[in-house]
């Protein structure tokens, strides 16, 4: 697809907080099982929707981790869902969960067919609660995978004490009456504590970042 006739992905990333909620899933194949088993991470009620089930996806249903309509999708199947995902080969299925989604005010995402999206993912680097994505607007799916492969390597257990250290300091200005907007957050992280954190050194690292705020 051309930059020209493609739609325009530039969006607002944000954080969808899926737990407890109705996701629907359209499609029963591998990359549905994955799509399925990041809701499921993240704590989603997984309904699928799909006339076959894979494997990976009976298995989950046996496991009694998500609930099945085996089927084809109709447009009801999005009543009362708060975020659904398409996974199939099928465009004009992709579409009619789309149109669904947009007359019931419900997320849509259409795995490779941006045209029937209103929400994109990222690639996602995690460690602990540091979670970096990366996007490229639709573009290059392969370039955000490989992004996120180098990110995640440079993302060690370090930076899991680290945000620790942050927020415990982040709490104490707040309980001192400080503003945390006014303090010098970039030369705490420039000083070097992370490499005291590698070595070992969180006592060092807690003390030099006091003394930087």
């Amino acid at each position: 697809m051309s930059d020209a006739a493609r739609p325009d992905l530039a969006g607002y990333p944000v954080n969808l907080i899926v737990r407890g909620r109705r996701c629907v899933v359209v499609g029963a194949g591998r990359i549905a099982a994955r799509k399925i088993e990041a809701l499921l991470a993240a704590g989603a009620d997984v309904h699928v929707v799909a006339p076959k089930l894979g494997d990976d996806v009976a298995a989950l249903l046996e496991a009694g981790r998500v609930t099945v309509d085996e089927r084809e999708f109709v447009p009801g199947d999005l009543d009362g869902a708060w975020l659904a995902t398409t996974a199939t080969d099928e465009p004009e299925v992709n579409r009619a969960v789309f149109e669904a989604g947009e007359s019931r005010g419900v997320w849509v995402n259409s795995a490779d067919d941006p045209a029937n999206c209103s929400f994109t993912l990222m690639s996602v680097a995690r460690r602990g609660d540091v979670v970096v994505t990366i996007g490229t607007g639709g573009r290059s799916p392969a370039l955000a995978a490989w992004l996120k492969q180098r990110t995640q390597a440079e993302l060690g257990p370090e930076y899991e004490m680290l945000v620790t250290l942050l927020s415990e300091a982040r709490e104490e200005l707040r309980a001192s009456g400080r503003s945390t907007e006014d303090a010098d957050w970039n030369r705490a992280l420039d000083s070097g504590m992370l490499d005291l954190i590698r070595a070992g050194k969180v006592g060092e690292a807690k003390e030099l970042l006091r003394s930087c705020l």
